[in-house]
């Protein structure tokens, strides 16, 4: 399960997202919607409708003469079927 889901993407836009039954998750970057999907349902007990796909390529970065670059992430935004919900840290009323 390591592989598949790494962690929570906890920003103000998926907060936002999360009233509509919508959360997004970092995951690995062989991971297919299948294997999210099975992986969400089993960890969280909830029933998966649906899973979206966004990959963030890598930006260059400089810092004086060096060059480097951001990781390179996955991330999928999964959406609950009605009326579940998926209480991450505690969420804000």
């Amino acid at each position: 399960m390591k592989e598949i889901l790494i962690k929570p993407h906890i920003t103000e836009k998926s907060f936002d997202l999360a009233s509509q039954s919508k959360y997004v998750f970092q995951v690995g970057n062989n991971a297919s919607k299948n294997e999210i999907s099975k992986t969400v349902k089993d960890y969280y007990k909830v029933d998966v409708e649906a899973v979206n796909i966004l990959r963030r390529k890598p930006k260059t970065r400089r810092h004086g003469k060096t060059r480097g670059s951001t990781m390179e992430r996955k991330l999928a935004v999964v959406t609950l079927k009605k009326g579940q919900k998926i209480e991450l840290f505690g969420q804000a009323k």
